[in-house]
């Protein structure tokens, strides 16, 4: 079987080095495609491919279409809305991802982002502590549980709202579940989002969500920029003076809310989460495990379709 590993944002060497030994090892053919510049260029490697690993690449289903033989494809990260997940199914190809690899890159990121709004962006005005304020998280996946632990540290009270999660999950990590989404950003100073794009997030945090936060609120966003409403956002920041909004996932209207709201809102200049070297690591590792997994005996636990 051939494994290719098509990254336009190539892993680290040393990932591309134990992903070629995980393939190998299992009598594999690795392929490689790094830093391409054109679609062309990935709609030809894909042709004798297998298996697929990617981070950020979009597979839609003209890719799918170009690879008569893939029949898998691990995305090296846990979000995986640049693969076409229908197109995949209809040519019977699986689809997985790589959850928690990335987890405590992200959790730590959600804590800089903490820090950096609590002291006014290390401005040199007078700012506050973290020890005994509220830290609500919206999702108790991998990334909100490492984000949890971190608080811990910090002496922070934490509460998190996810109806998918086992209670126990919670009360064993020392977190207060909640029972609404707007109990949870009208009982936290800080509120972290880490839930996914889909039909039902797009769009559902937005002004009504937003201002039921105590005075002097920090929105911190490092999911994706779909799940805001970026025009309720602005609203809720006109008219709370009081509040912050972070996200390591810029919003479409980022250069109006940094020119009317300066020092309130922060924006990574891509998204960084996960711009690690041992997340890139980890993450590229686990999904060639992943693959040798699924064609020694058909392990597809991470499949998402």
């Amino acid at each position: 079987m051939t494994v290719l590993v098509a990254t336009e944002k190539p892993f680290a060497a040393i990932a591309v080095e134990g992903i070629r030994a995980a393939v190998e090892g299992a009598g594999h053919t690795f392929a490689l495609l790094e830093k391409y510049s054109s679609r062309a260029e990935l709609l030809a490697a894909v042709a004798s491919a297998n298996a697929l690993i990617v981070r950020s690449d979009i597979i839609d289903a003209e890719v799918i279409a170009a690879a008569p033989n893939l029949k898998l494809i691990v995305r090296a990260g846990a979000g995986y809305d640049n693969i076409d997940l229908k197109a995949a199914t209809a040519a019977g190809v699986i689809v997985e991802n790589t959850p928690g690899q990335n987890a405590n890159a992200v959790a730590e990121l959600v804590f800089g982002m903490a820090v950096m709004a609590a002291r006014n962006n290390f401005g040199g005005t007078s700012g506050f502590e973290l020890r005994d304020k509220t830290l609500g998280l919206q999702a108790f996946g991998q990334v909100g549980r490492n984000v949890a632990r971190i608080a811990g540290g910090f002496g922070m009270k934490v509460s998190a709202f996810d109806p998918f999660c086992p209670a126990e999950v919670m009360a064993e990590a020392g977190v207060t579940r909640v029972e609404s989404v707007e109990e949870l950003y009208r009982a936290n100073r800080f509120v972290s989002i880490h839930i996914p794009a889909t039909p039902q997030t797009v769009g559902s945090i937005g002004y009504d969500l937003i201002t039921l936060m105590p005075k002097g609120g920090v929105l911190i966003n490092t999911a994706r920029k779909e799940v805001i409403d970026e025009a309720g956002l602005e609203r809720a920041l006109e008219e709370r003076t009081d509040l912050k909004y972070f996200a390591d996932v810029k919003p479409g209207n980022a250069s109006t809310l940094e020119e009317k709201f300066p020092g309130r809102v922060f924006f990574t200049p891509k998204k960084t989460g996960a711009q690690t070297a041992e997340a890139n690591i980890n993450a590229g590792i686990a999904a060639a495990n992943q693959a040798v997994a699924f064609f020694r005996d058909g392990t597809d636990r991470f499949r998402v379709n």
